[in-house]
């Protein structure tokens, strides 16, 4: 006879069935191919869910920074200069495998977030711990009253950029001088306004000569030249190279490879950060130095940073590679220039670019102030720490670039920019005066450390006073000396220089005769010209 079932009875076997339905759904869901597609449909009708309710144009939310106060959080953005960072911690998140935690016990976090509004934003609410920019645009960050307050410091150059910025140009357009009168596409305010301006002033232009086209970014930018609104455009690679596939007879005209100084990036941090965590800002730029010295000297270390860096942007590791090698990562010694540590030093430092930006976004109206000189805004213990420390060969600055002997022809080929300026030379004489030398140093001496990989051309014109032969001598003389000045003053190659004596031969148009003394003073002139030199190395 069958025995009826306590109420304790039942509850235990509807338990026991619950717990049994449970685990074996859980097996389903986790060992079974059945459950993987069940848990993939159900993730993706979460997600059409949830971005029903988004704009298709809103920028995804960056990562959020770890919650534990003794991780270094820096913001990184979309750039091959910051591979030797992530290769040292061997990726973006601190794990158990990263050098900056085992030689240095520094727990190190990149943070990928292109948007440099809410990037600044977070580094106040200290969510960020080191931001990123560019030496030439740092003073938008330290002039505004609200900012400076936090006290930023720049403690490390990452690298110079060198292919990364390119100034596009459309058909007609072959010197930067063309530029002049055109609408040019650039982002403002940005680097990108830098690069523009250091580019017309090589060619005796200014901000002015030209229709500024404003763009929210470089992308932007590079959009904008498809259409027929612009001539010009100052883009980042590789967003150029389908803006001169789809306009005819469109050019590079000039990139950051021959401007080769100009946009250098940086790290910064708060003042009290620095102050209670020297230990680590040291630490974390000494590792960064020892992956540079390994990356510029090991190609399979630069092939496991490409991957590192393509897994970081979401990059394939062939582009990975290819956004690395449109920089020059900045080596212990490159520091030690760029933040004025080294004396003998007669190339760009980080000083000039800053404190010349400083005037220029001032005077545009784009920053309230002129930002505070550089020696206020920067902490250079950290490189003078590390001095004893990274030593030999692979820890020194990049070398000047080194030119062959100049040949005939490079004597009339077509010049990327052309400044006349005026020097004026005691009659019948070719030494420089010192009023002569301070033009050279407030006109040409930037130009060319700026654009470091090309050849100048120095060019002397006369009136046509006294013989054409005596002339002629005389202006290459002239011209000689200017070169002369050049490499005495700043330590450049001679070689660089290709010297050209016109005398009269060369008048500025509508001044044929020189028959006035307004023509033949304007005549009596020297024109600095940049042309393009495949053999820089």
């Amino acid at each position: 006879m069958a025995r009826r079932l306590t109420s304790f009875s039942k509850l235990l076997i509807t338990l026991l069935i619950i717990l049994g339905l449970f685990f074996g759904i859980r097996f389903i869901l986790n060992q079974t191919e059945l459950g993987t597609k069940l848990v993939d449909q159900s993730k993706e009708a979460m997600e059409q869910s949830s971005s029903s309710n988004t704009s298709d144009a809103e920028v995804p939310v960056p990562e959020k920074p770890s919650m534990d106060e003794d991780v270094m959080t820096v913001q990184l953005v979309t750039w091959g200069g910051y591979a030797p960072g992530l290769y040292f911690n061997e990726g973006a998140r601190n794990n158990a495998r990263s050098r900056f935690l085992k030689e240095y016990g520094l727990k190190v976090d990149f943070i990928l977030n292109d948007n440099l509004e809410t990037a600044l934003n977070a580094w106040v609410a200290d969510e960020y711990d080191v931001l990123v920019q560019t030496a030439d645009a740092f003073p938008l960050y330290t002039a505004p009253q609200e900012i400076n307050a936090y006290g930023p410091k720049a403690f490390m150059q990452v690298d110079w950029s060198r292919g990364g910025d390119v100034i596009i140009a459309k058909r007609g357009i072959n010197s930067i001088n063309d530029l002049k009168g055109k609408r040019v596409a650039v982002a403002e305010p940005s680097p990108s306004q830098t690069l523009l301006i250091t580019a017309l002033e090589a060619a005796g232009l200014s901000y002015d000569d030209v229709t500024i086209v404003a763009s929210p970014d470089p992308v932007v930018a590079a959009t904008t030249f498809k259409g027929p609104d612009v001539d010009a455009a100052v883009v980042w690679s590789p967003f150029h190279l389908e803006a001169l596939r789809e306009i005819a007879g469109s050019k590079v005209l000039v990139s950051t490879k021959e401007q080769s100084h100009i946009i250098g990036d940086i790290m910064f941090a708060k003042e009290s950060y620095i102050d209670q965590n020297r230990d680590k800002i040291n630490a974390f730029y000494e590792g960064w130095m020892k992956a540079v010295a390994e990356l510029q000297t090991n190609e399979s270390n630069r092939n496991k940073a490409a991957k590192i860096l393509g897994e970081f942007l979401g990059f394939p590791e062939a582009d990975a590679m290819g956004a690395m090698m449109d920089v020059h990562w900045a080596s212990h010694g490159d520091n030690m220039n760029f933040f004025g540590l080294n004396p003998g030093y007669k190339g760009m430092k980080g000083s000039d670019l800053y404190d010349k930006m400083a005037r220029v976004f001032s005077d545009l109206g784009q920053a309230e102030r002129v930002a505070p000189p550089w020696r206020n805004v920067i902490y250079s213990g950290a490189v003078s720490a590390a001095n004893n420390k990274l030593t030999g060969p692979a820890y020194r600055a990049e070398g000047a670039p080194e030119f062959t002997a100049p040949t005939a022809a490079e004597a009339e080929a077509p010049a990327l920019a052309i400044k006349p300026i005026t020097i004026n030379f005691a009659t019948g004489q070719f030494a420089l005066t010192e009023n002569a030398k301070t033009i050279i140093d407030l006109q040409l001496a930037e130009i060319a450390k700026t654009f470091a990989n090309l050849r100048v051309r120095i060019e002397g014109n006369t009136d046509n006073t006294g013989s054409r032969q005596m002339n002629v001598e005389l202006s290459k003389k002239r011209a000689q000396s200017v070169a002369d000045y050049l490499m005495a003053t700043y330590g450049m190659d001679r070689n660089r220089f290709v010297i050209v004596g016109n005398g009269p031969d060369n008048p500025v148009p509508g001044c044929e005769g020189s028959n006035s003394e307004d023509c033949r003073a304007k005549n009596r002139r020297t024109e600095f010209q940049l042309i393009a030199s495949p053999e820089a190395q």
